[in-house]
């Protein structure tokens, strides 16, 4: 028998216990899908590599300790193993990395505004893990989450998809701050070279899906970096400041030196779990624990549903399959980035644009995590991808989130006006757990202004009164005399 024929029998082996222990088939999916799929989800992440040593280097000790290729490096290990325990354990197409917004919670808030040092600002976020596991372990958390109405969980989606396109648009410099709150391009038009690669890259992206190009994703984006990287060639831009305003974002698309460096790891094990109740107090740090809990708490509850929503994988009253398994690891992820030393680690809505280019199971986040786990050794190349390139696939997810909002009954005010408010506060408050708080909120006074709050679940009930609390944290710490 020939090496190719003994070849193929083996090759076929695998693929059919790929497709058995992921259920593929089942899913309605491929092998080739669900590769694609992470790859497109690892590209559309991969601004974290970068992002997160930009935000946590505000924090780093003065004695260099901690490096900013060390803050990557641990940011890829710890994202690429918690990633492939999502695939592996929950069987759902998850990605997970240290979460923007948090991240900078750690460094202003923690460090620079509470004065706490990085290792005890990253013992807060492992406590904040913690307690949100002993809320999974105990059911608090699925029950809470089977307790959201459908359409709240349809207007999270929905919501989701608008941010995830409005993070998209900022990153690319396309949406930006100026004499309004937020301006379309440089004074209200398009300048410079790398909008012109987004827009080559959005807008290819958009003729290939509307011609079924499989790939379509994917393809858009490695064509907008290949042209980044000519026009880097031959104009020599620097990143966007406030004198360059034309320049490249997060990342510039260029190759210095090789392709291959040498992880150093000096975040790992560099927290302190108990330093913070001796500097600040205990109610201080109990109360910057529950405001960080209840962000991760609810991001990751929109993450989830809006990724399984646009992969249809969805029950029939909005739940996911293995809603424990992706919350239990999801906190496990947040405790991981403590310990890890580069903030918590949670669900990333960009998995919706693997989902979108046809992954459907957990093998998608497997690859993606593989990819991580490559990338500490090839941070070069990840950063040869510009965020002008990555960010069309969260504005093109962006529109295909939106679609569900014909599954709103907006008829109907007492199903409009929450779904509405949940909708507009994400991108207009940049935060989900935001927009999934005031919903709650406005939710259950609609329901007790029309004399129906029975119809409301005890623990939305509960969750109400304590995003009011979150919402109004610097009043009370004021009030408390711990801010």
């Amino acid at each position: 028998m020939s090496t190719q024929n003994r070849t193929a029998p083996s090759r076929n082996a695998v693929a059919q216990a790929l497709d058995s222990f992921f259920q593929i088939s089942a899913r309605g999916s491929t092998l080739g899908r669900e590769v694609r799929g992470g790859l497109v989800t690892f590209f559309a992440m991969a601004y974290i590599l970068v992002v997160n040593p930009a935000i946590l280097g505000n924090a780093v000790p003065d004695d260099g300790s901690i490096t900013p290729q060390g803050i990557a490096a641990g940011t890829a290990l710890v994202a690429g193993a918690v990633t492939i325990l999502m695939g592996a354990v929950a069987n759902y197409p998850l990605a997970l990395a240290a979460g923007l917004g948090l991240n900078a919670v750690v460094a202003f808030t923690l460090v620079l505004g509470s004065g706490l040092s990085y290792g005890e600002a990253m013992g807060v976020i492992a406590w904040e893990g913690l307690l949100i596991l002993l809320l999974v372990l105990t059911g608090f958390r699925e029950a809470v989450f089977r307790a959201v109405p459908a359409a709240l969980k349809t207007a999270i989606t929905v919501g989701l998809g608008l941010f995830v396109s409005l993070i998209g648009l900022v990153n690319a410099g396309i949406v930006r701050t100026g004499a309004t709150p937020v301006q379309f391009g440089v004074s209200g038009s398009l300048d410079g070279w790398p909008a012109l690669v987004f827009v080559f890259g959005l807008f290819l992206m958009i003729v290939l899906y509307v011609r079924g190009v499989k790939g379509a994703v994917l393809i858009s984006i490695v064509s907008a970096t290949v042209l980044a990287v000519l026009v880097q060639a031959i104009a020599h831009l620097d990143r966007i400041s406030e004198s360059n305003p034309t320049g490249w974002g997060q990342t510039v698309p260029e190759l210095k030196g090789s392709p291959v460096a040498v992880p150093v790891f000096d975040t790992l094990g560099k927290v302190d779990m108990l330093g913070g109740f001796g500097k600040l107090g205990a109610v201080s740090v109990v109360l910057l624990v529950f405001s960080l809990m209840l962000a991760d708490f609810f991001d990751t509850m929109g993450t989830m549903v809006a990724v399984g929503a646009e992969g249809g994988l969805l029950d029939q009253d909005g739940n996911p399959p293995r809603t424990r398994q992706i919350l239990v690891i999801d906190s496990l992820a947040a405790v991981a980035g403590g310990l890890g030393g580069v903030s918590s680690n949670t669900s990333y809505v960009e998995s919706a644009s693997g989902v979108a280019e046809g992954a459907r199971t957990g093998l998608a986040s497997v690859v993606t995590g593989v990819l991580f786990l490559l990338s500490t050794f090839l941070a070069p190349l990840v950063e040869l991808v510009p965020t002008e390139a990555a960010s069309t696939a969260l504005v093109f997810v962006g529109f295909l989130m939106m679609t569900q909002v014909t599954d709103i009954d907006w008829k109907s005010p007492e199903v409009a006006i929450p779904s509405f408010m949940t909708i507009a506060l994400m991108p207009f408050g940049y935060s989900v757990s935001v927009g999934i708080g005031v919903g709650f909120v406005t939710h259950s006074l609609v329901q007790l202004a029309t004399g129906r709050a029975r119809r409301v679940h005890p623990l939305l009930w509960v969750v109400s009164a304590l995003f009011v609390v979150y919402f109004l944290i610097g009043p009370i710490q004021r009030l408390l005399g711990v801010a």
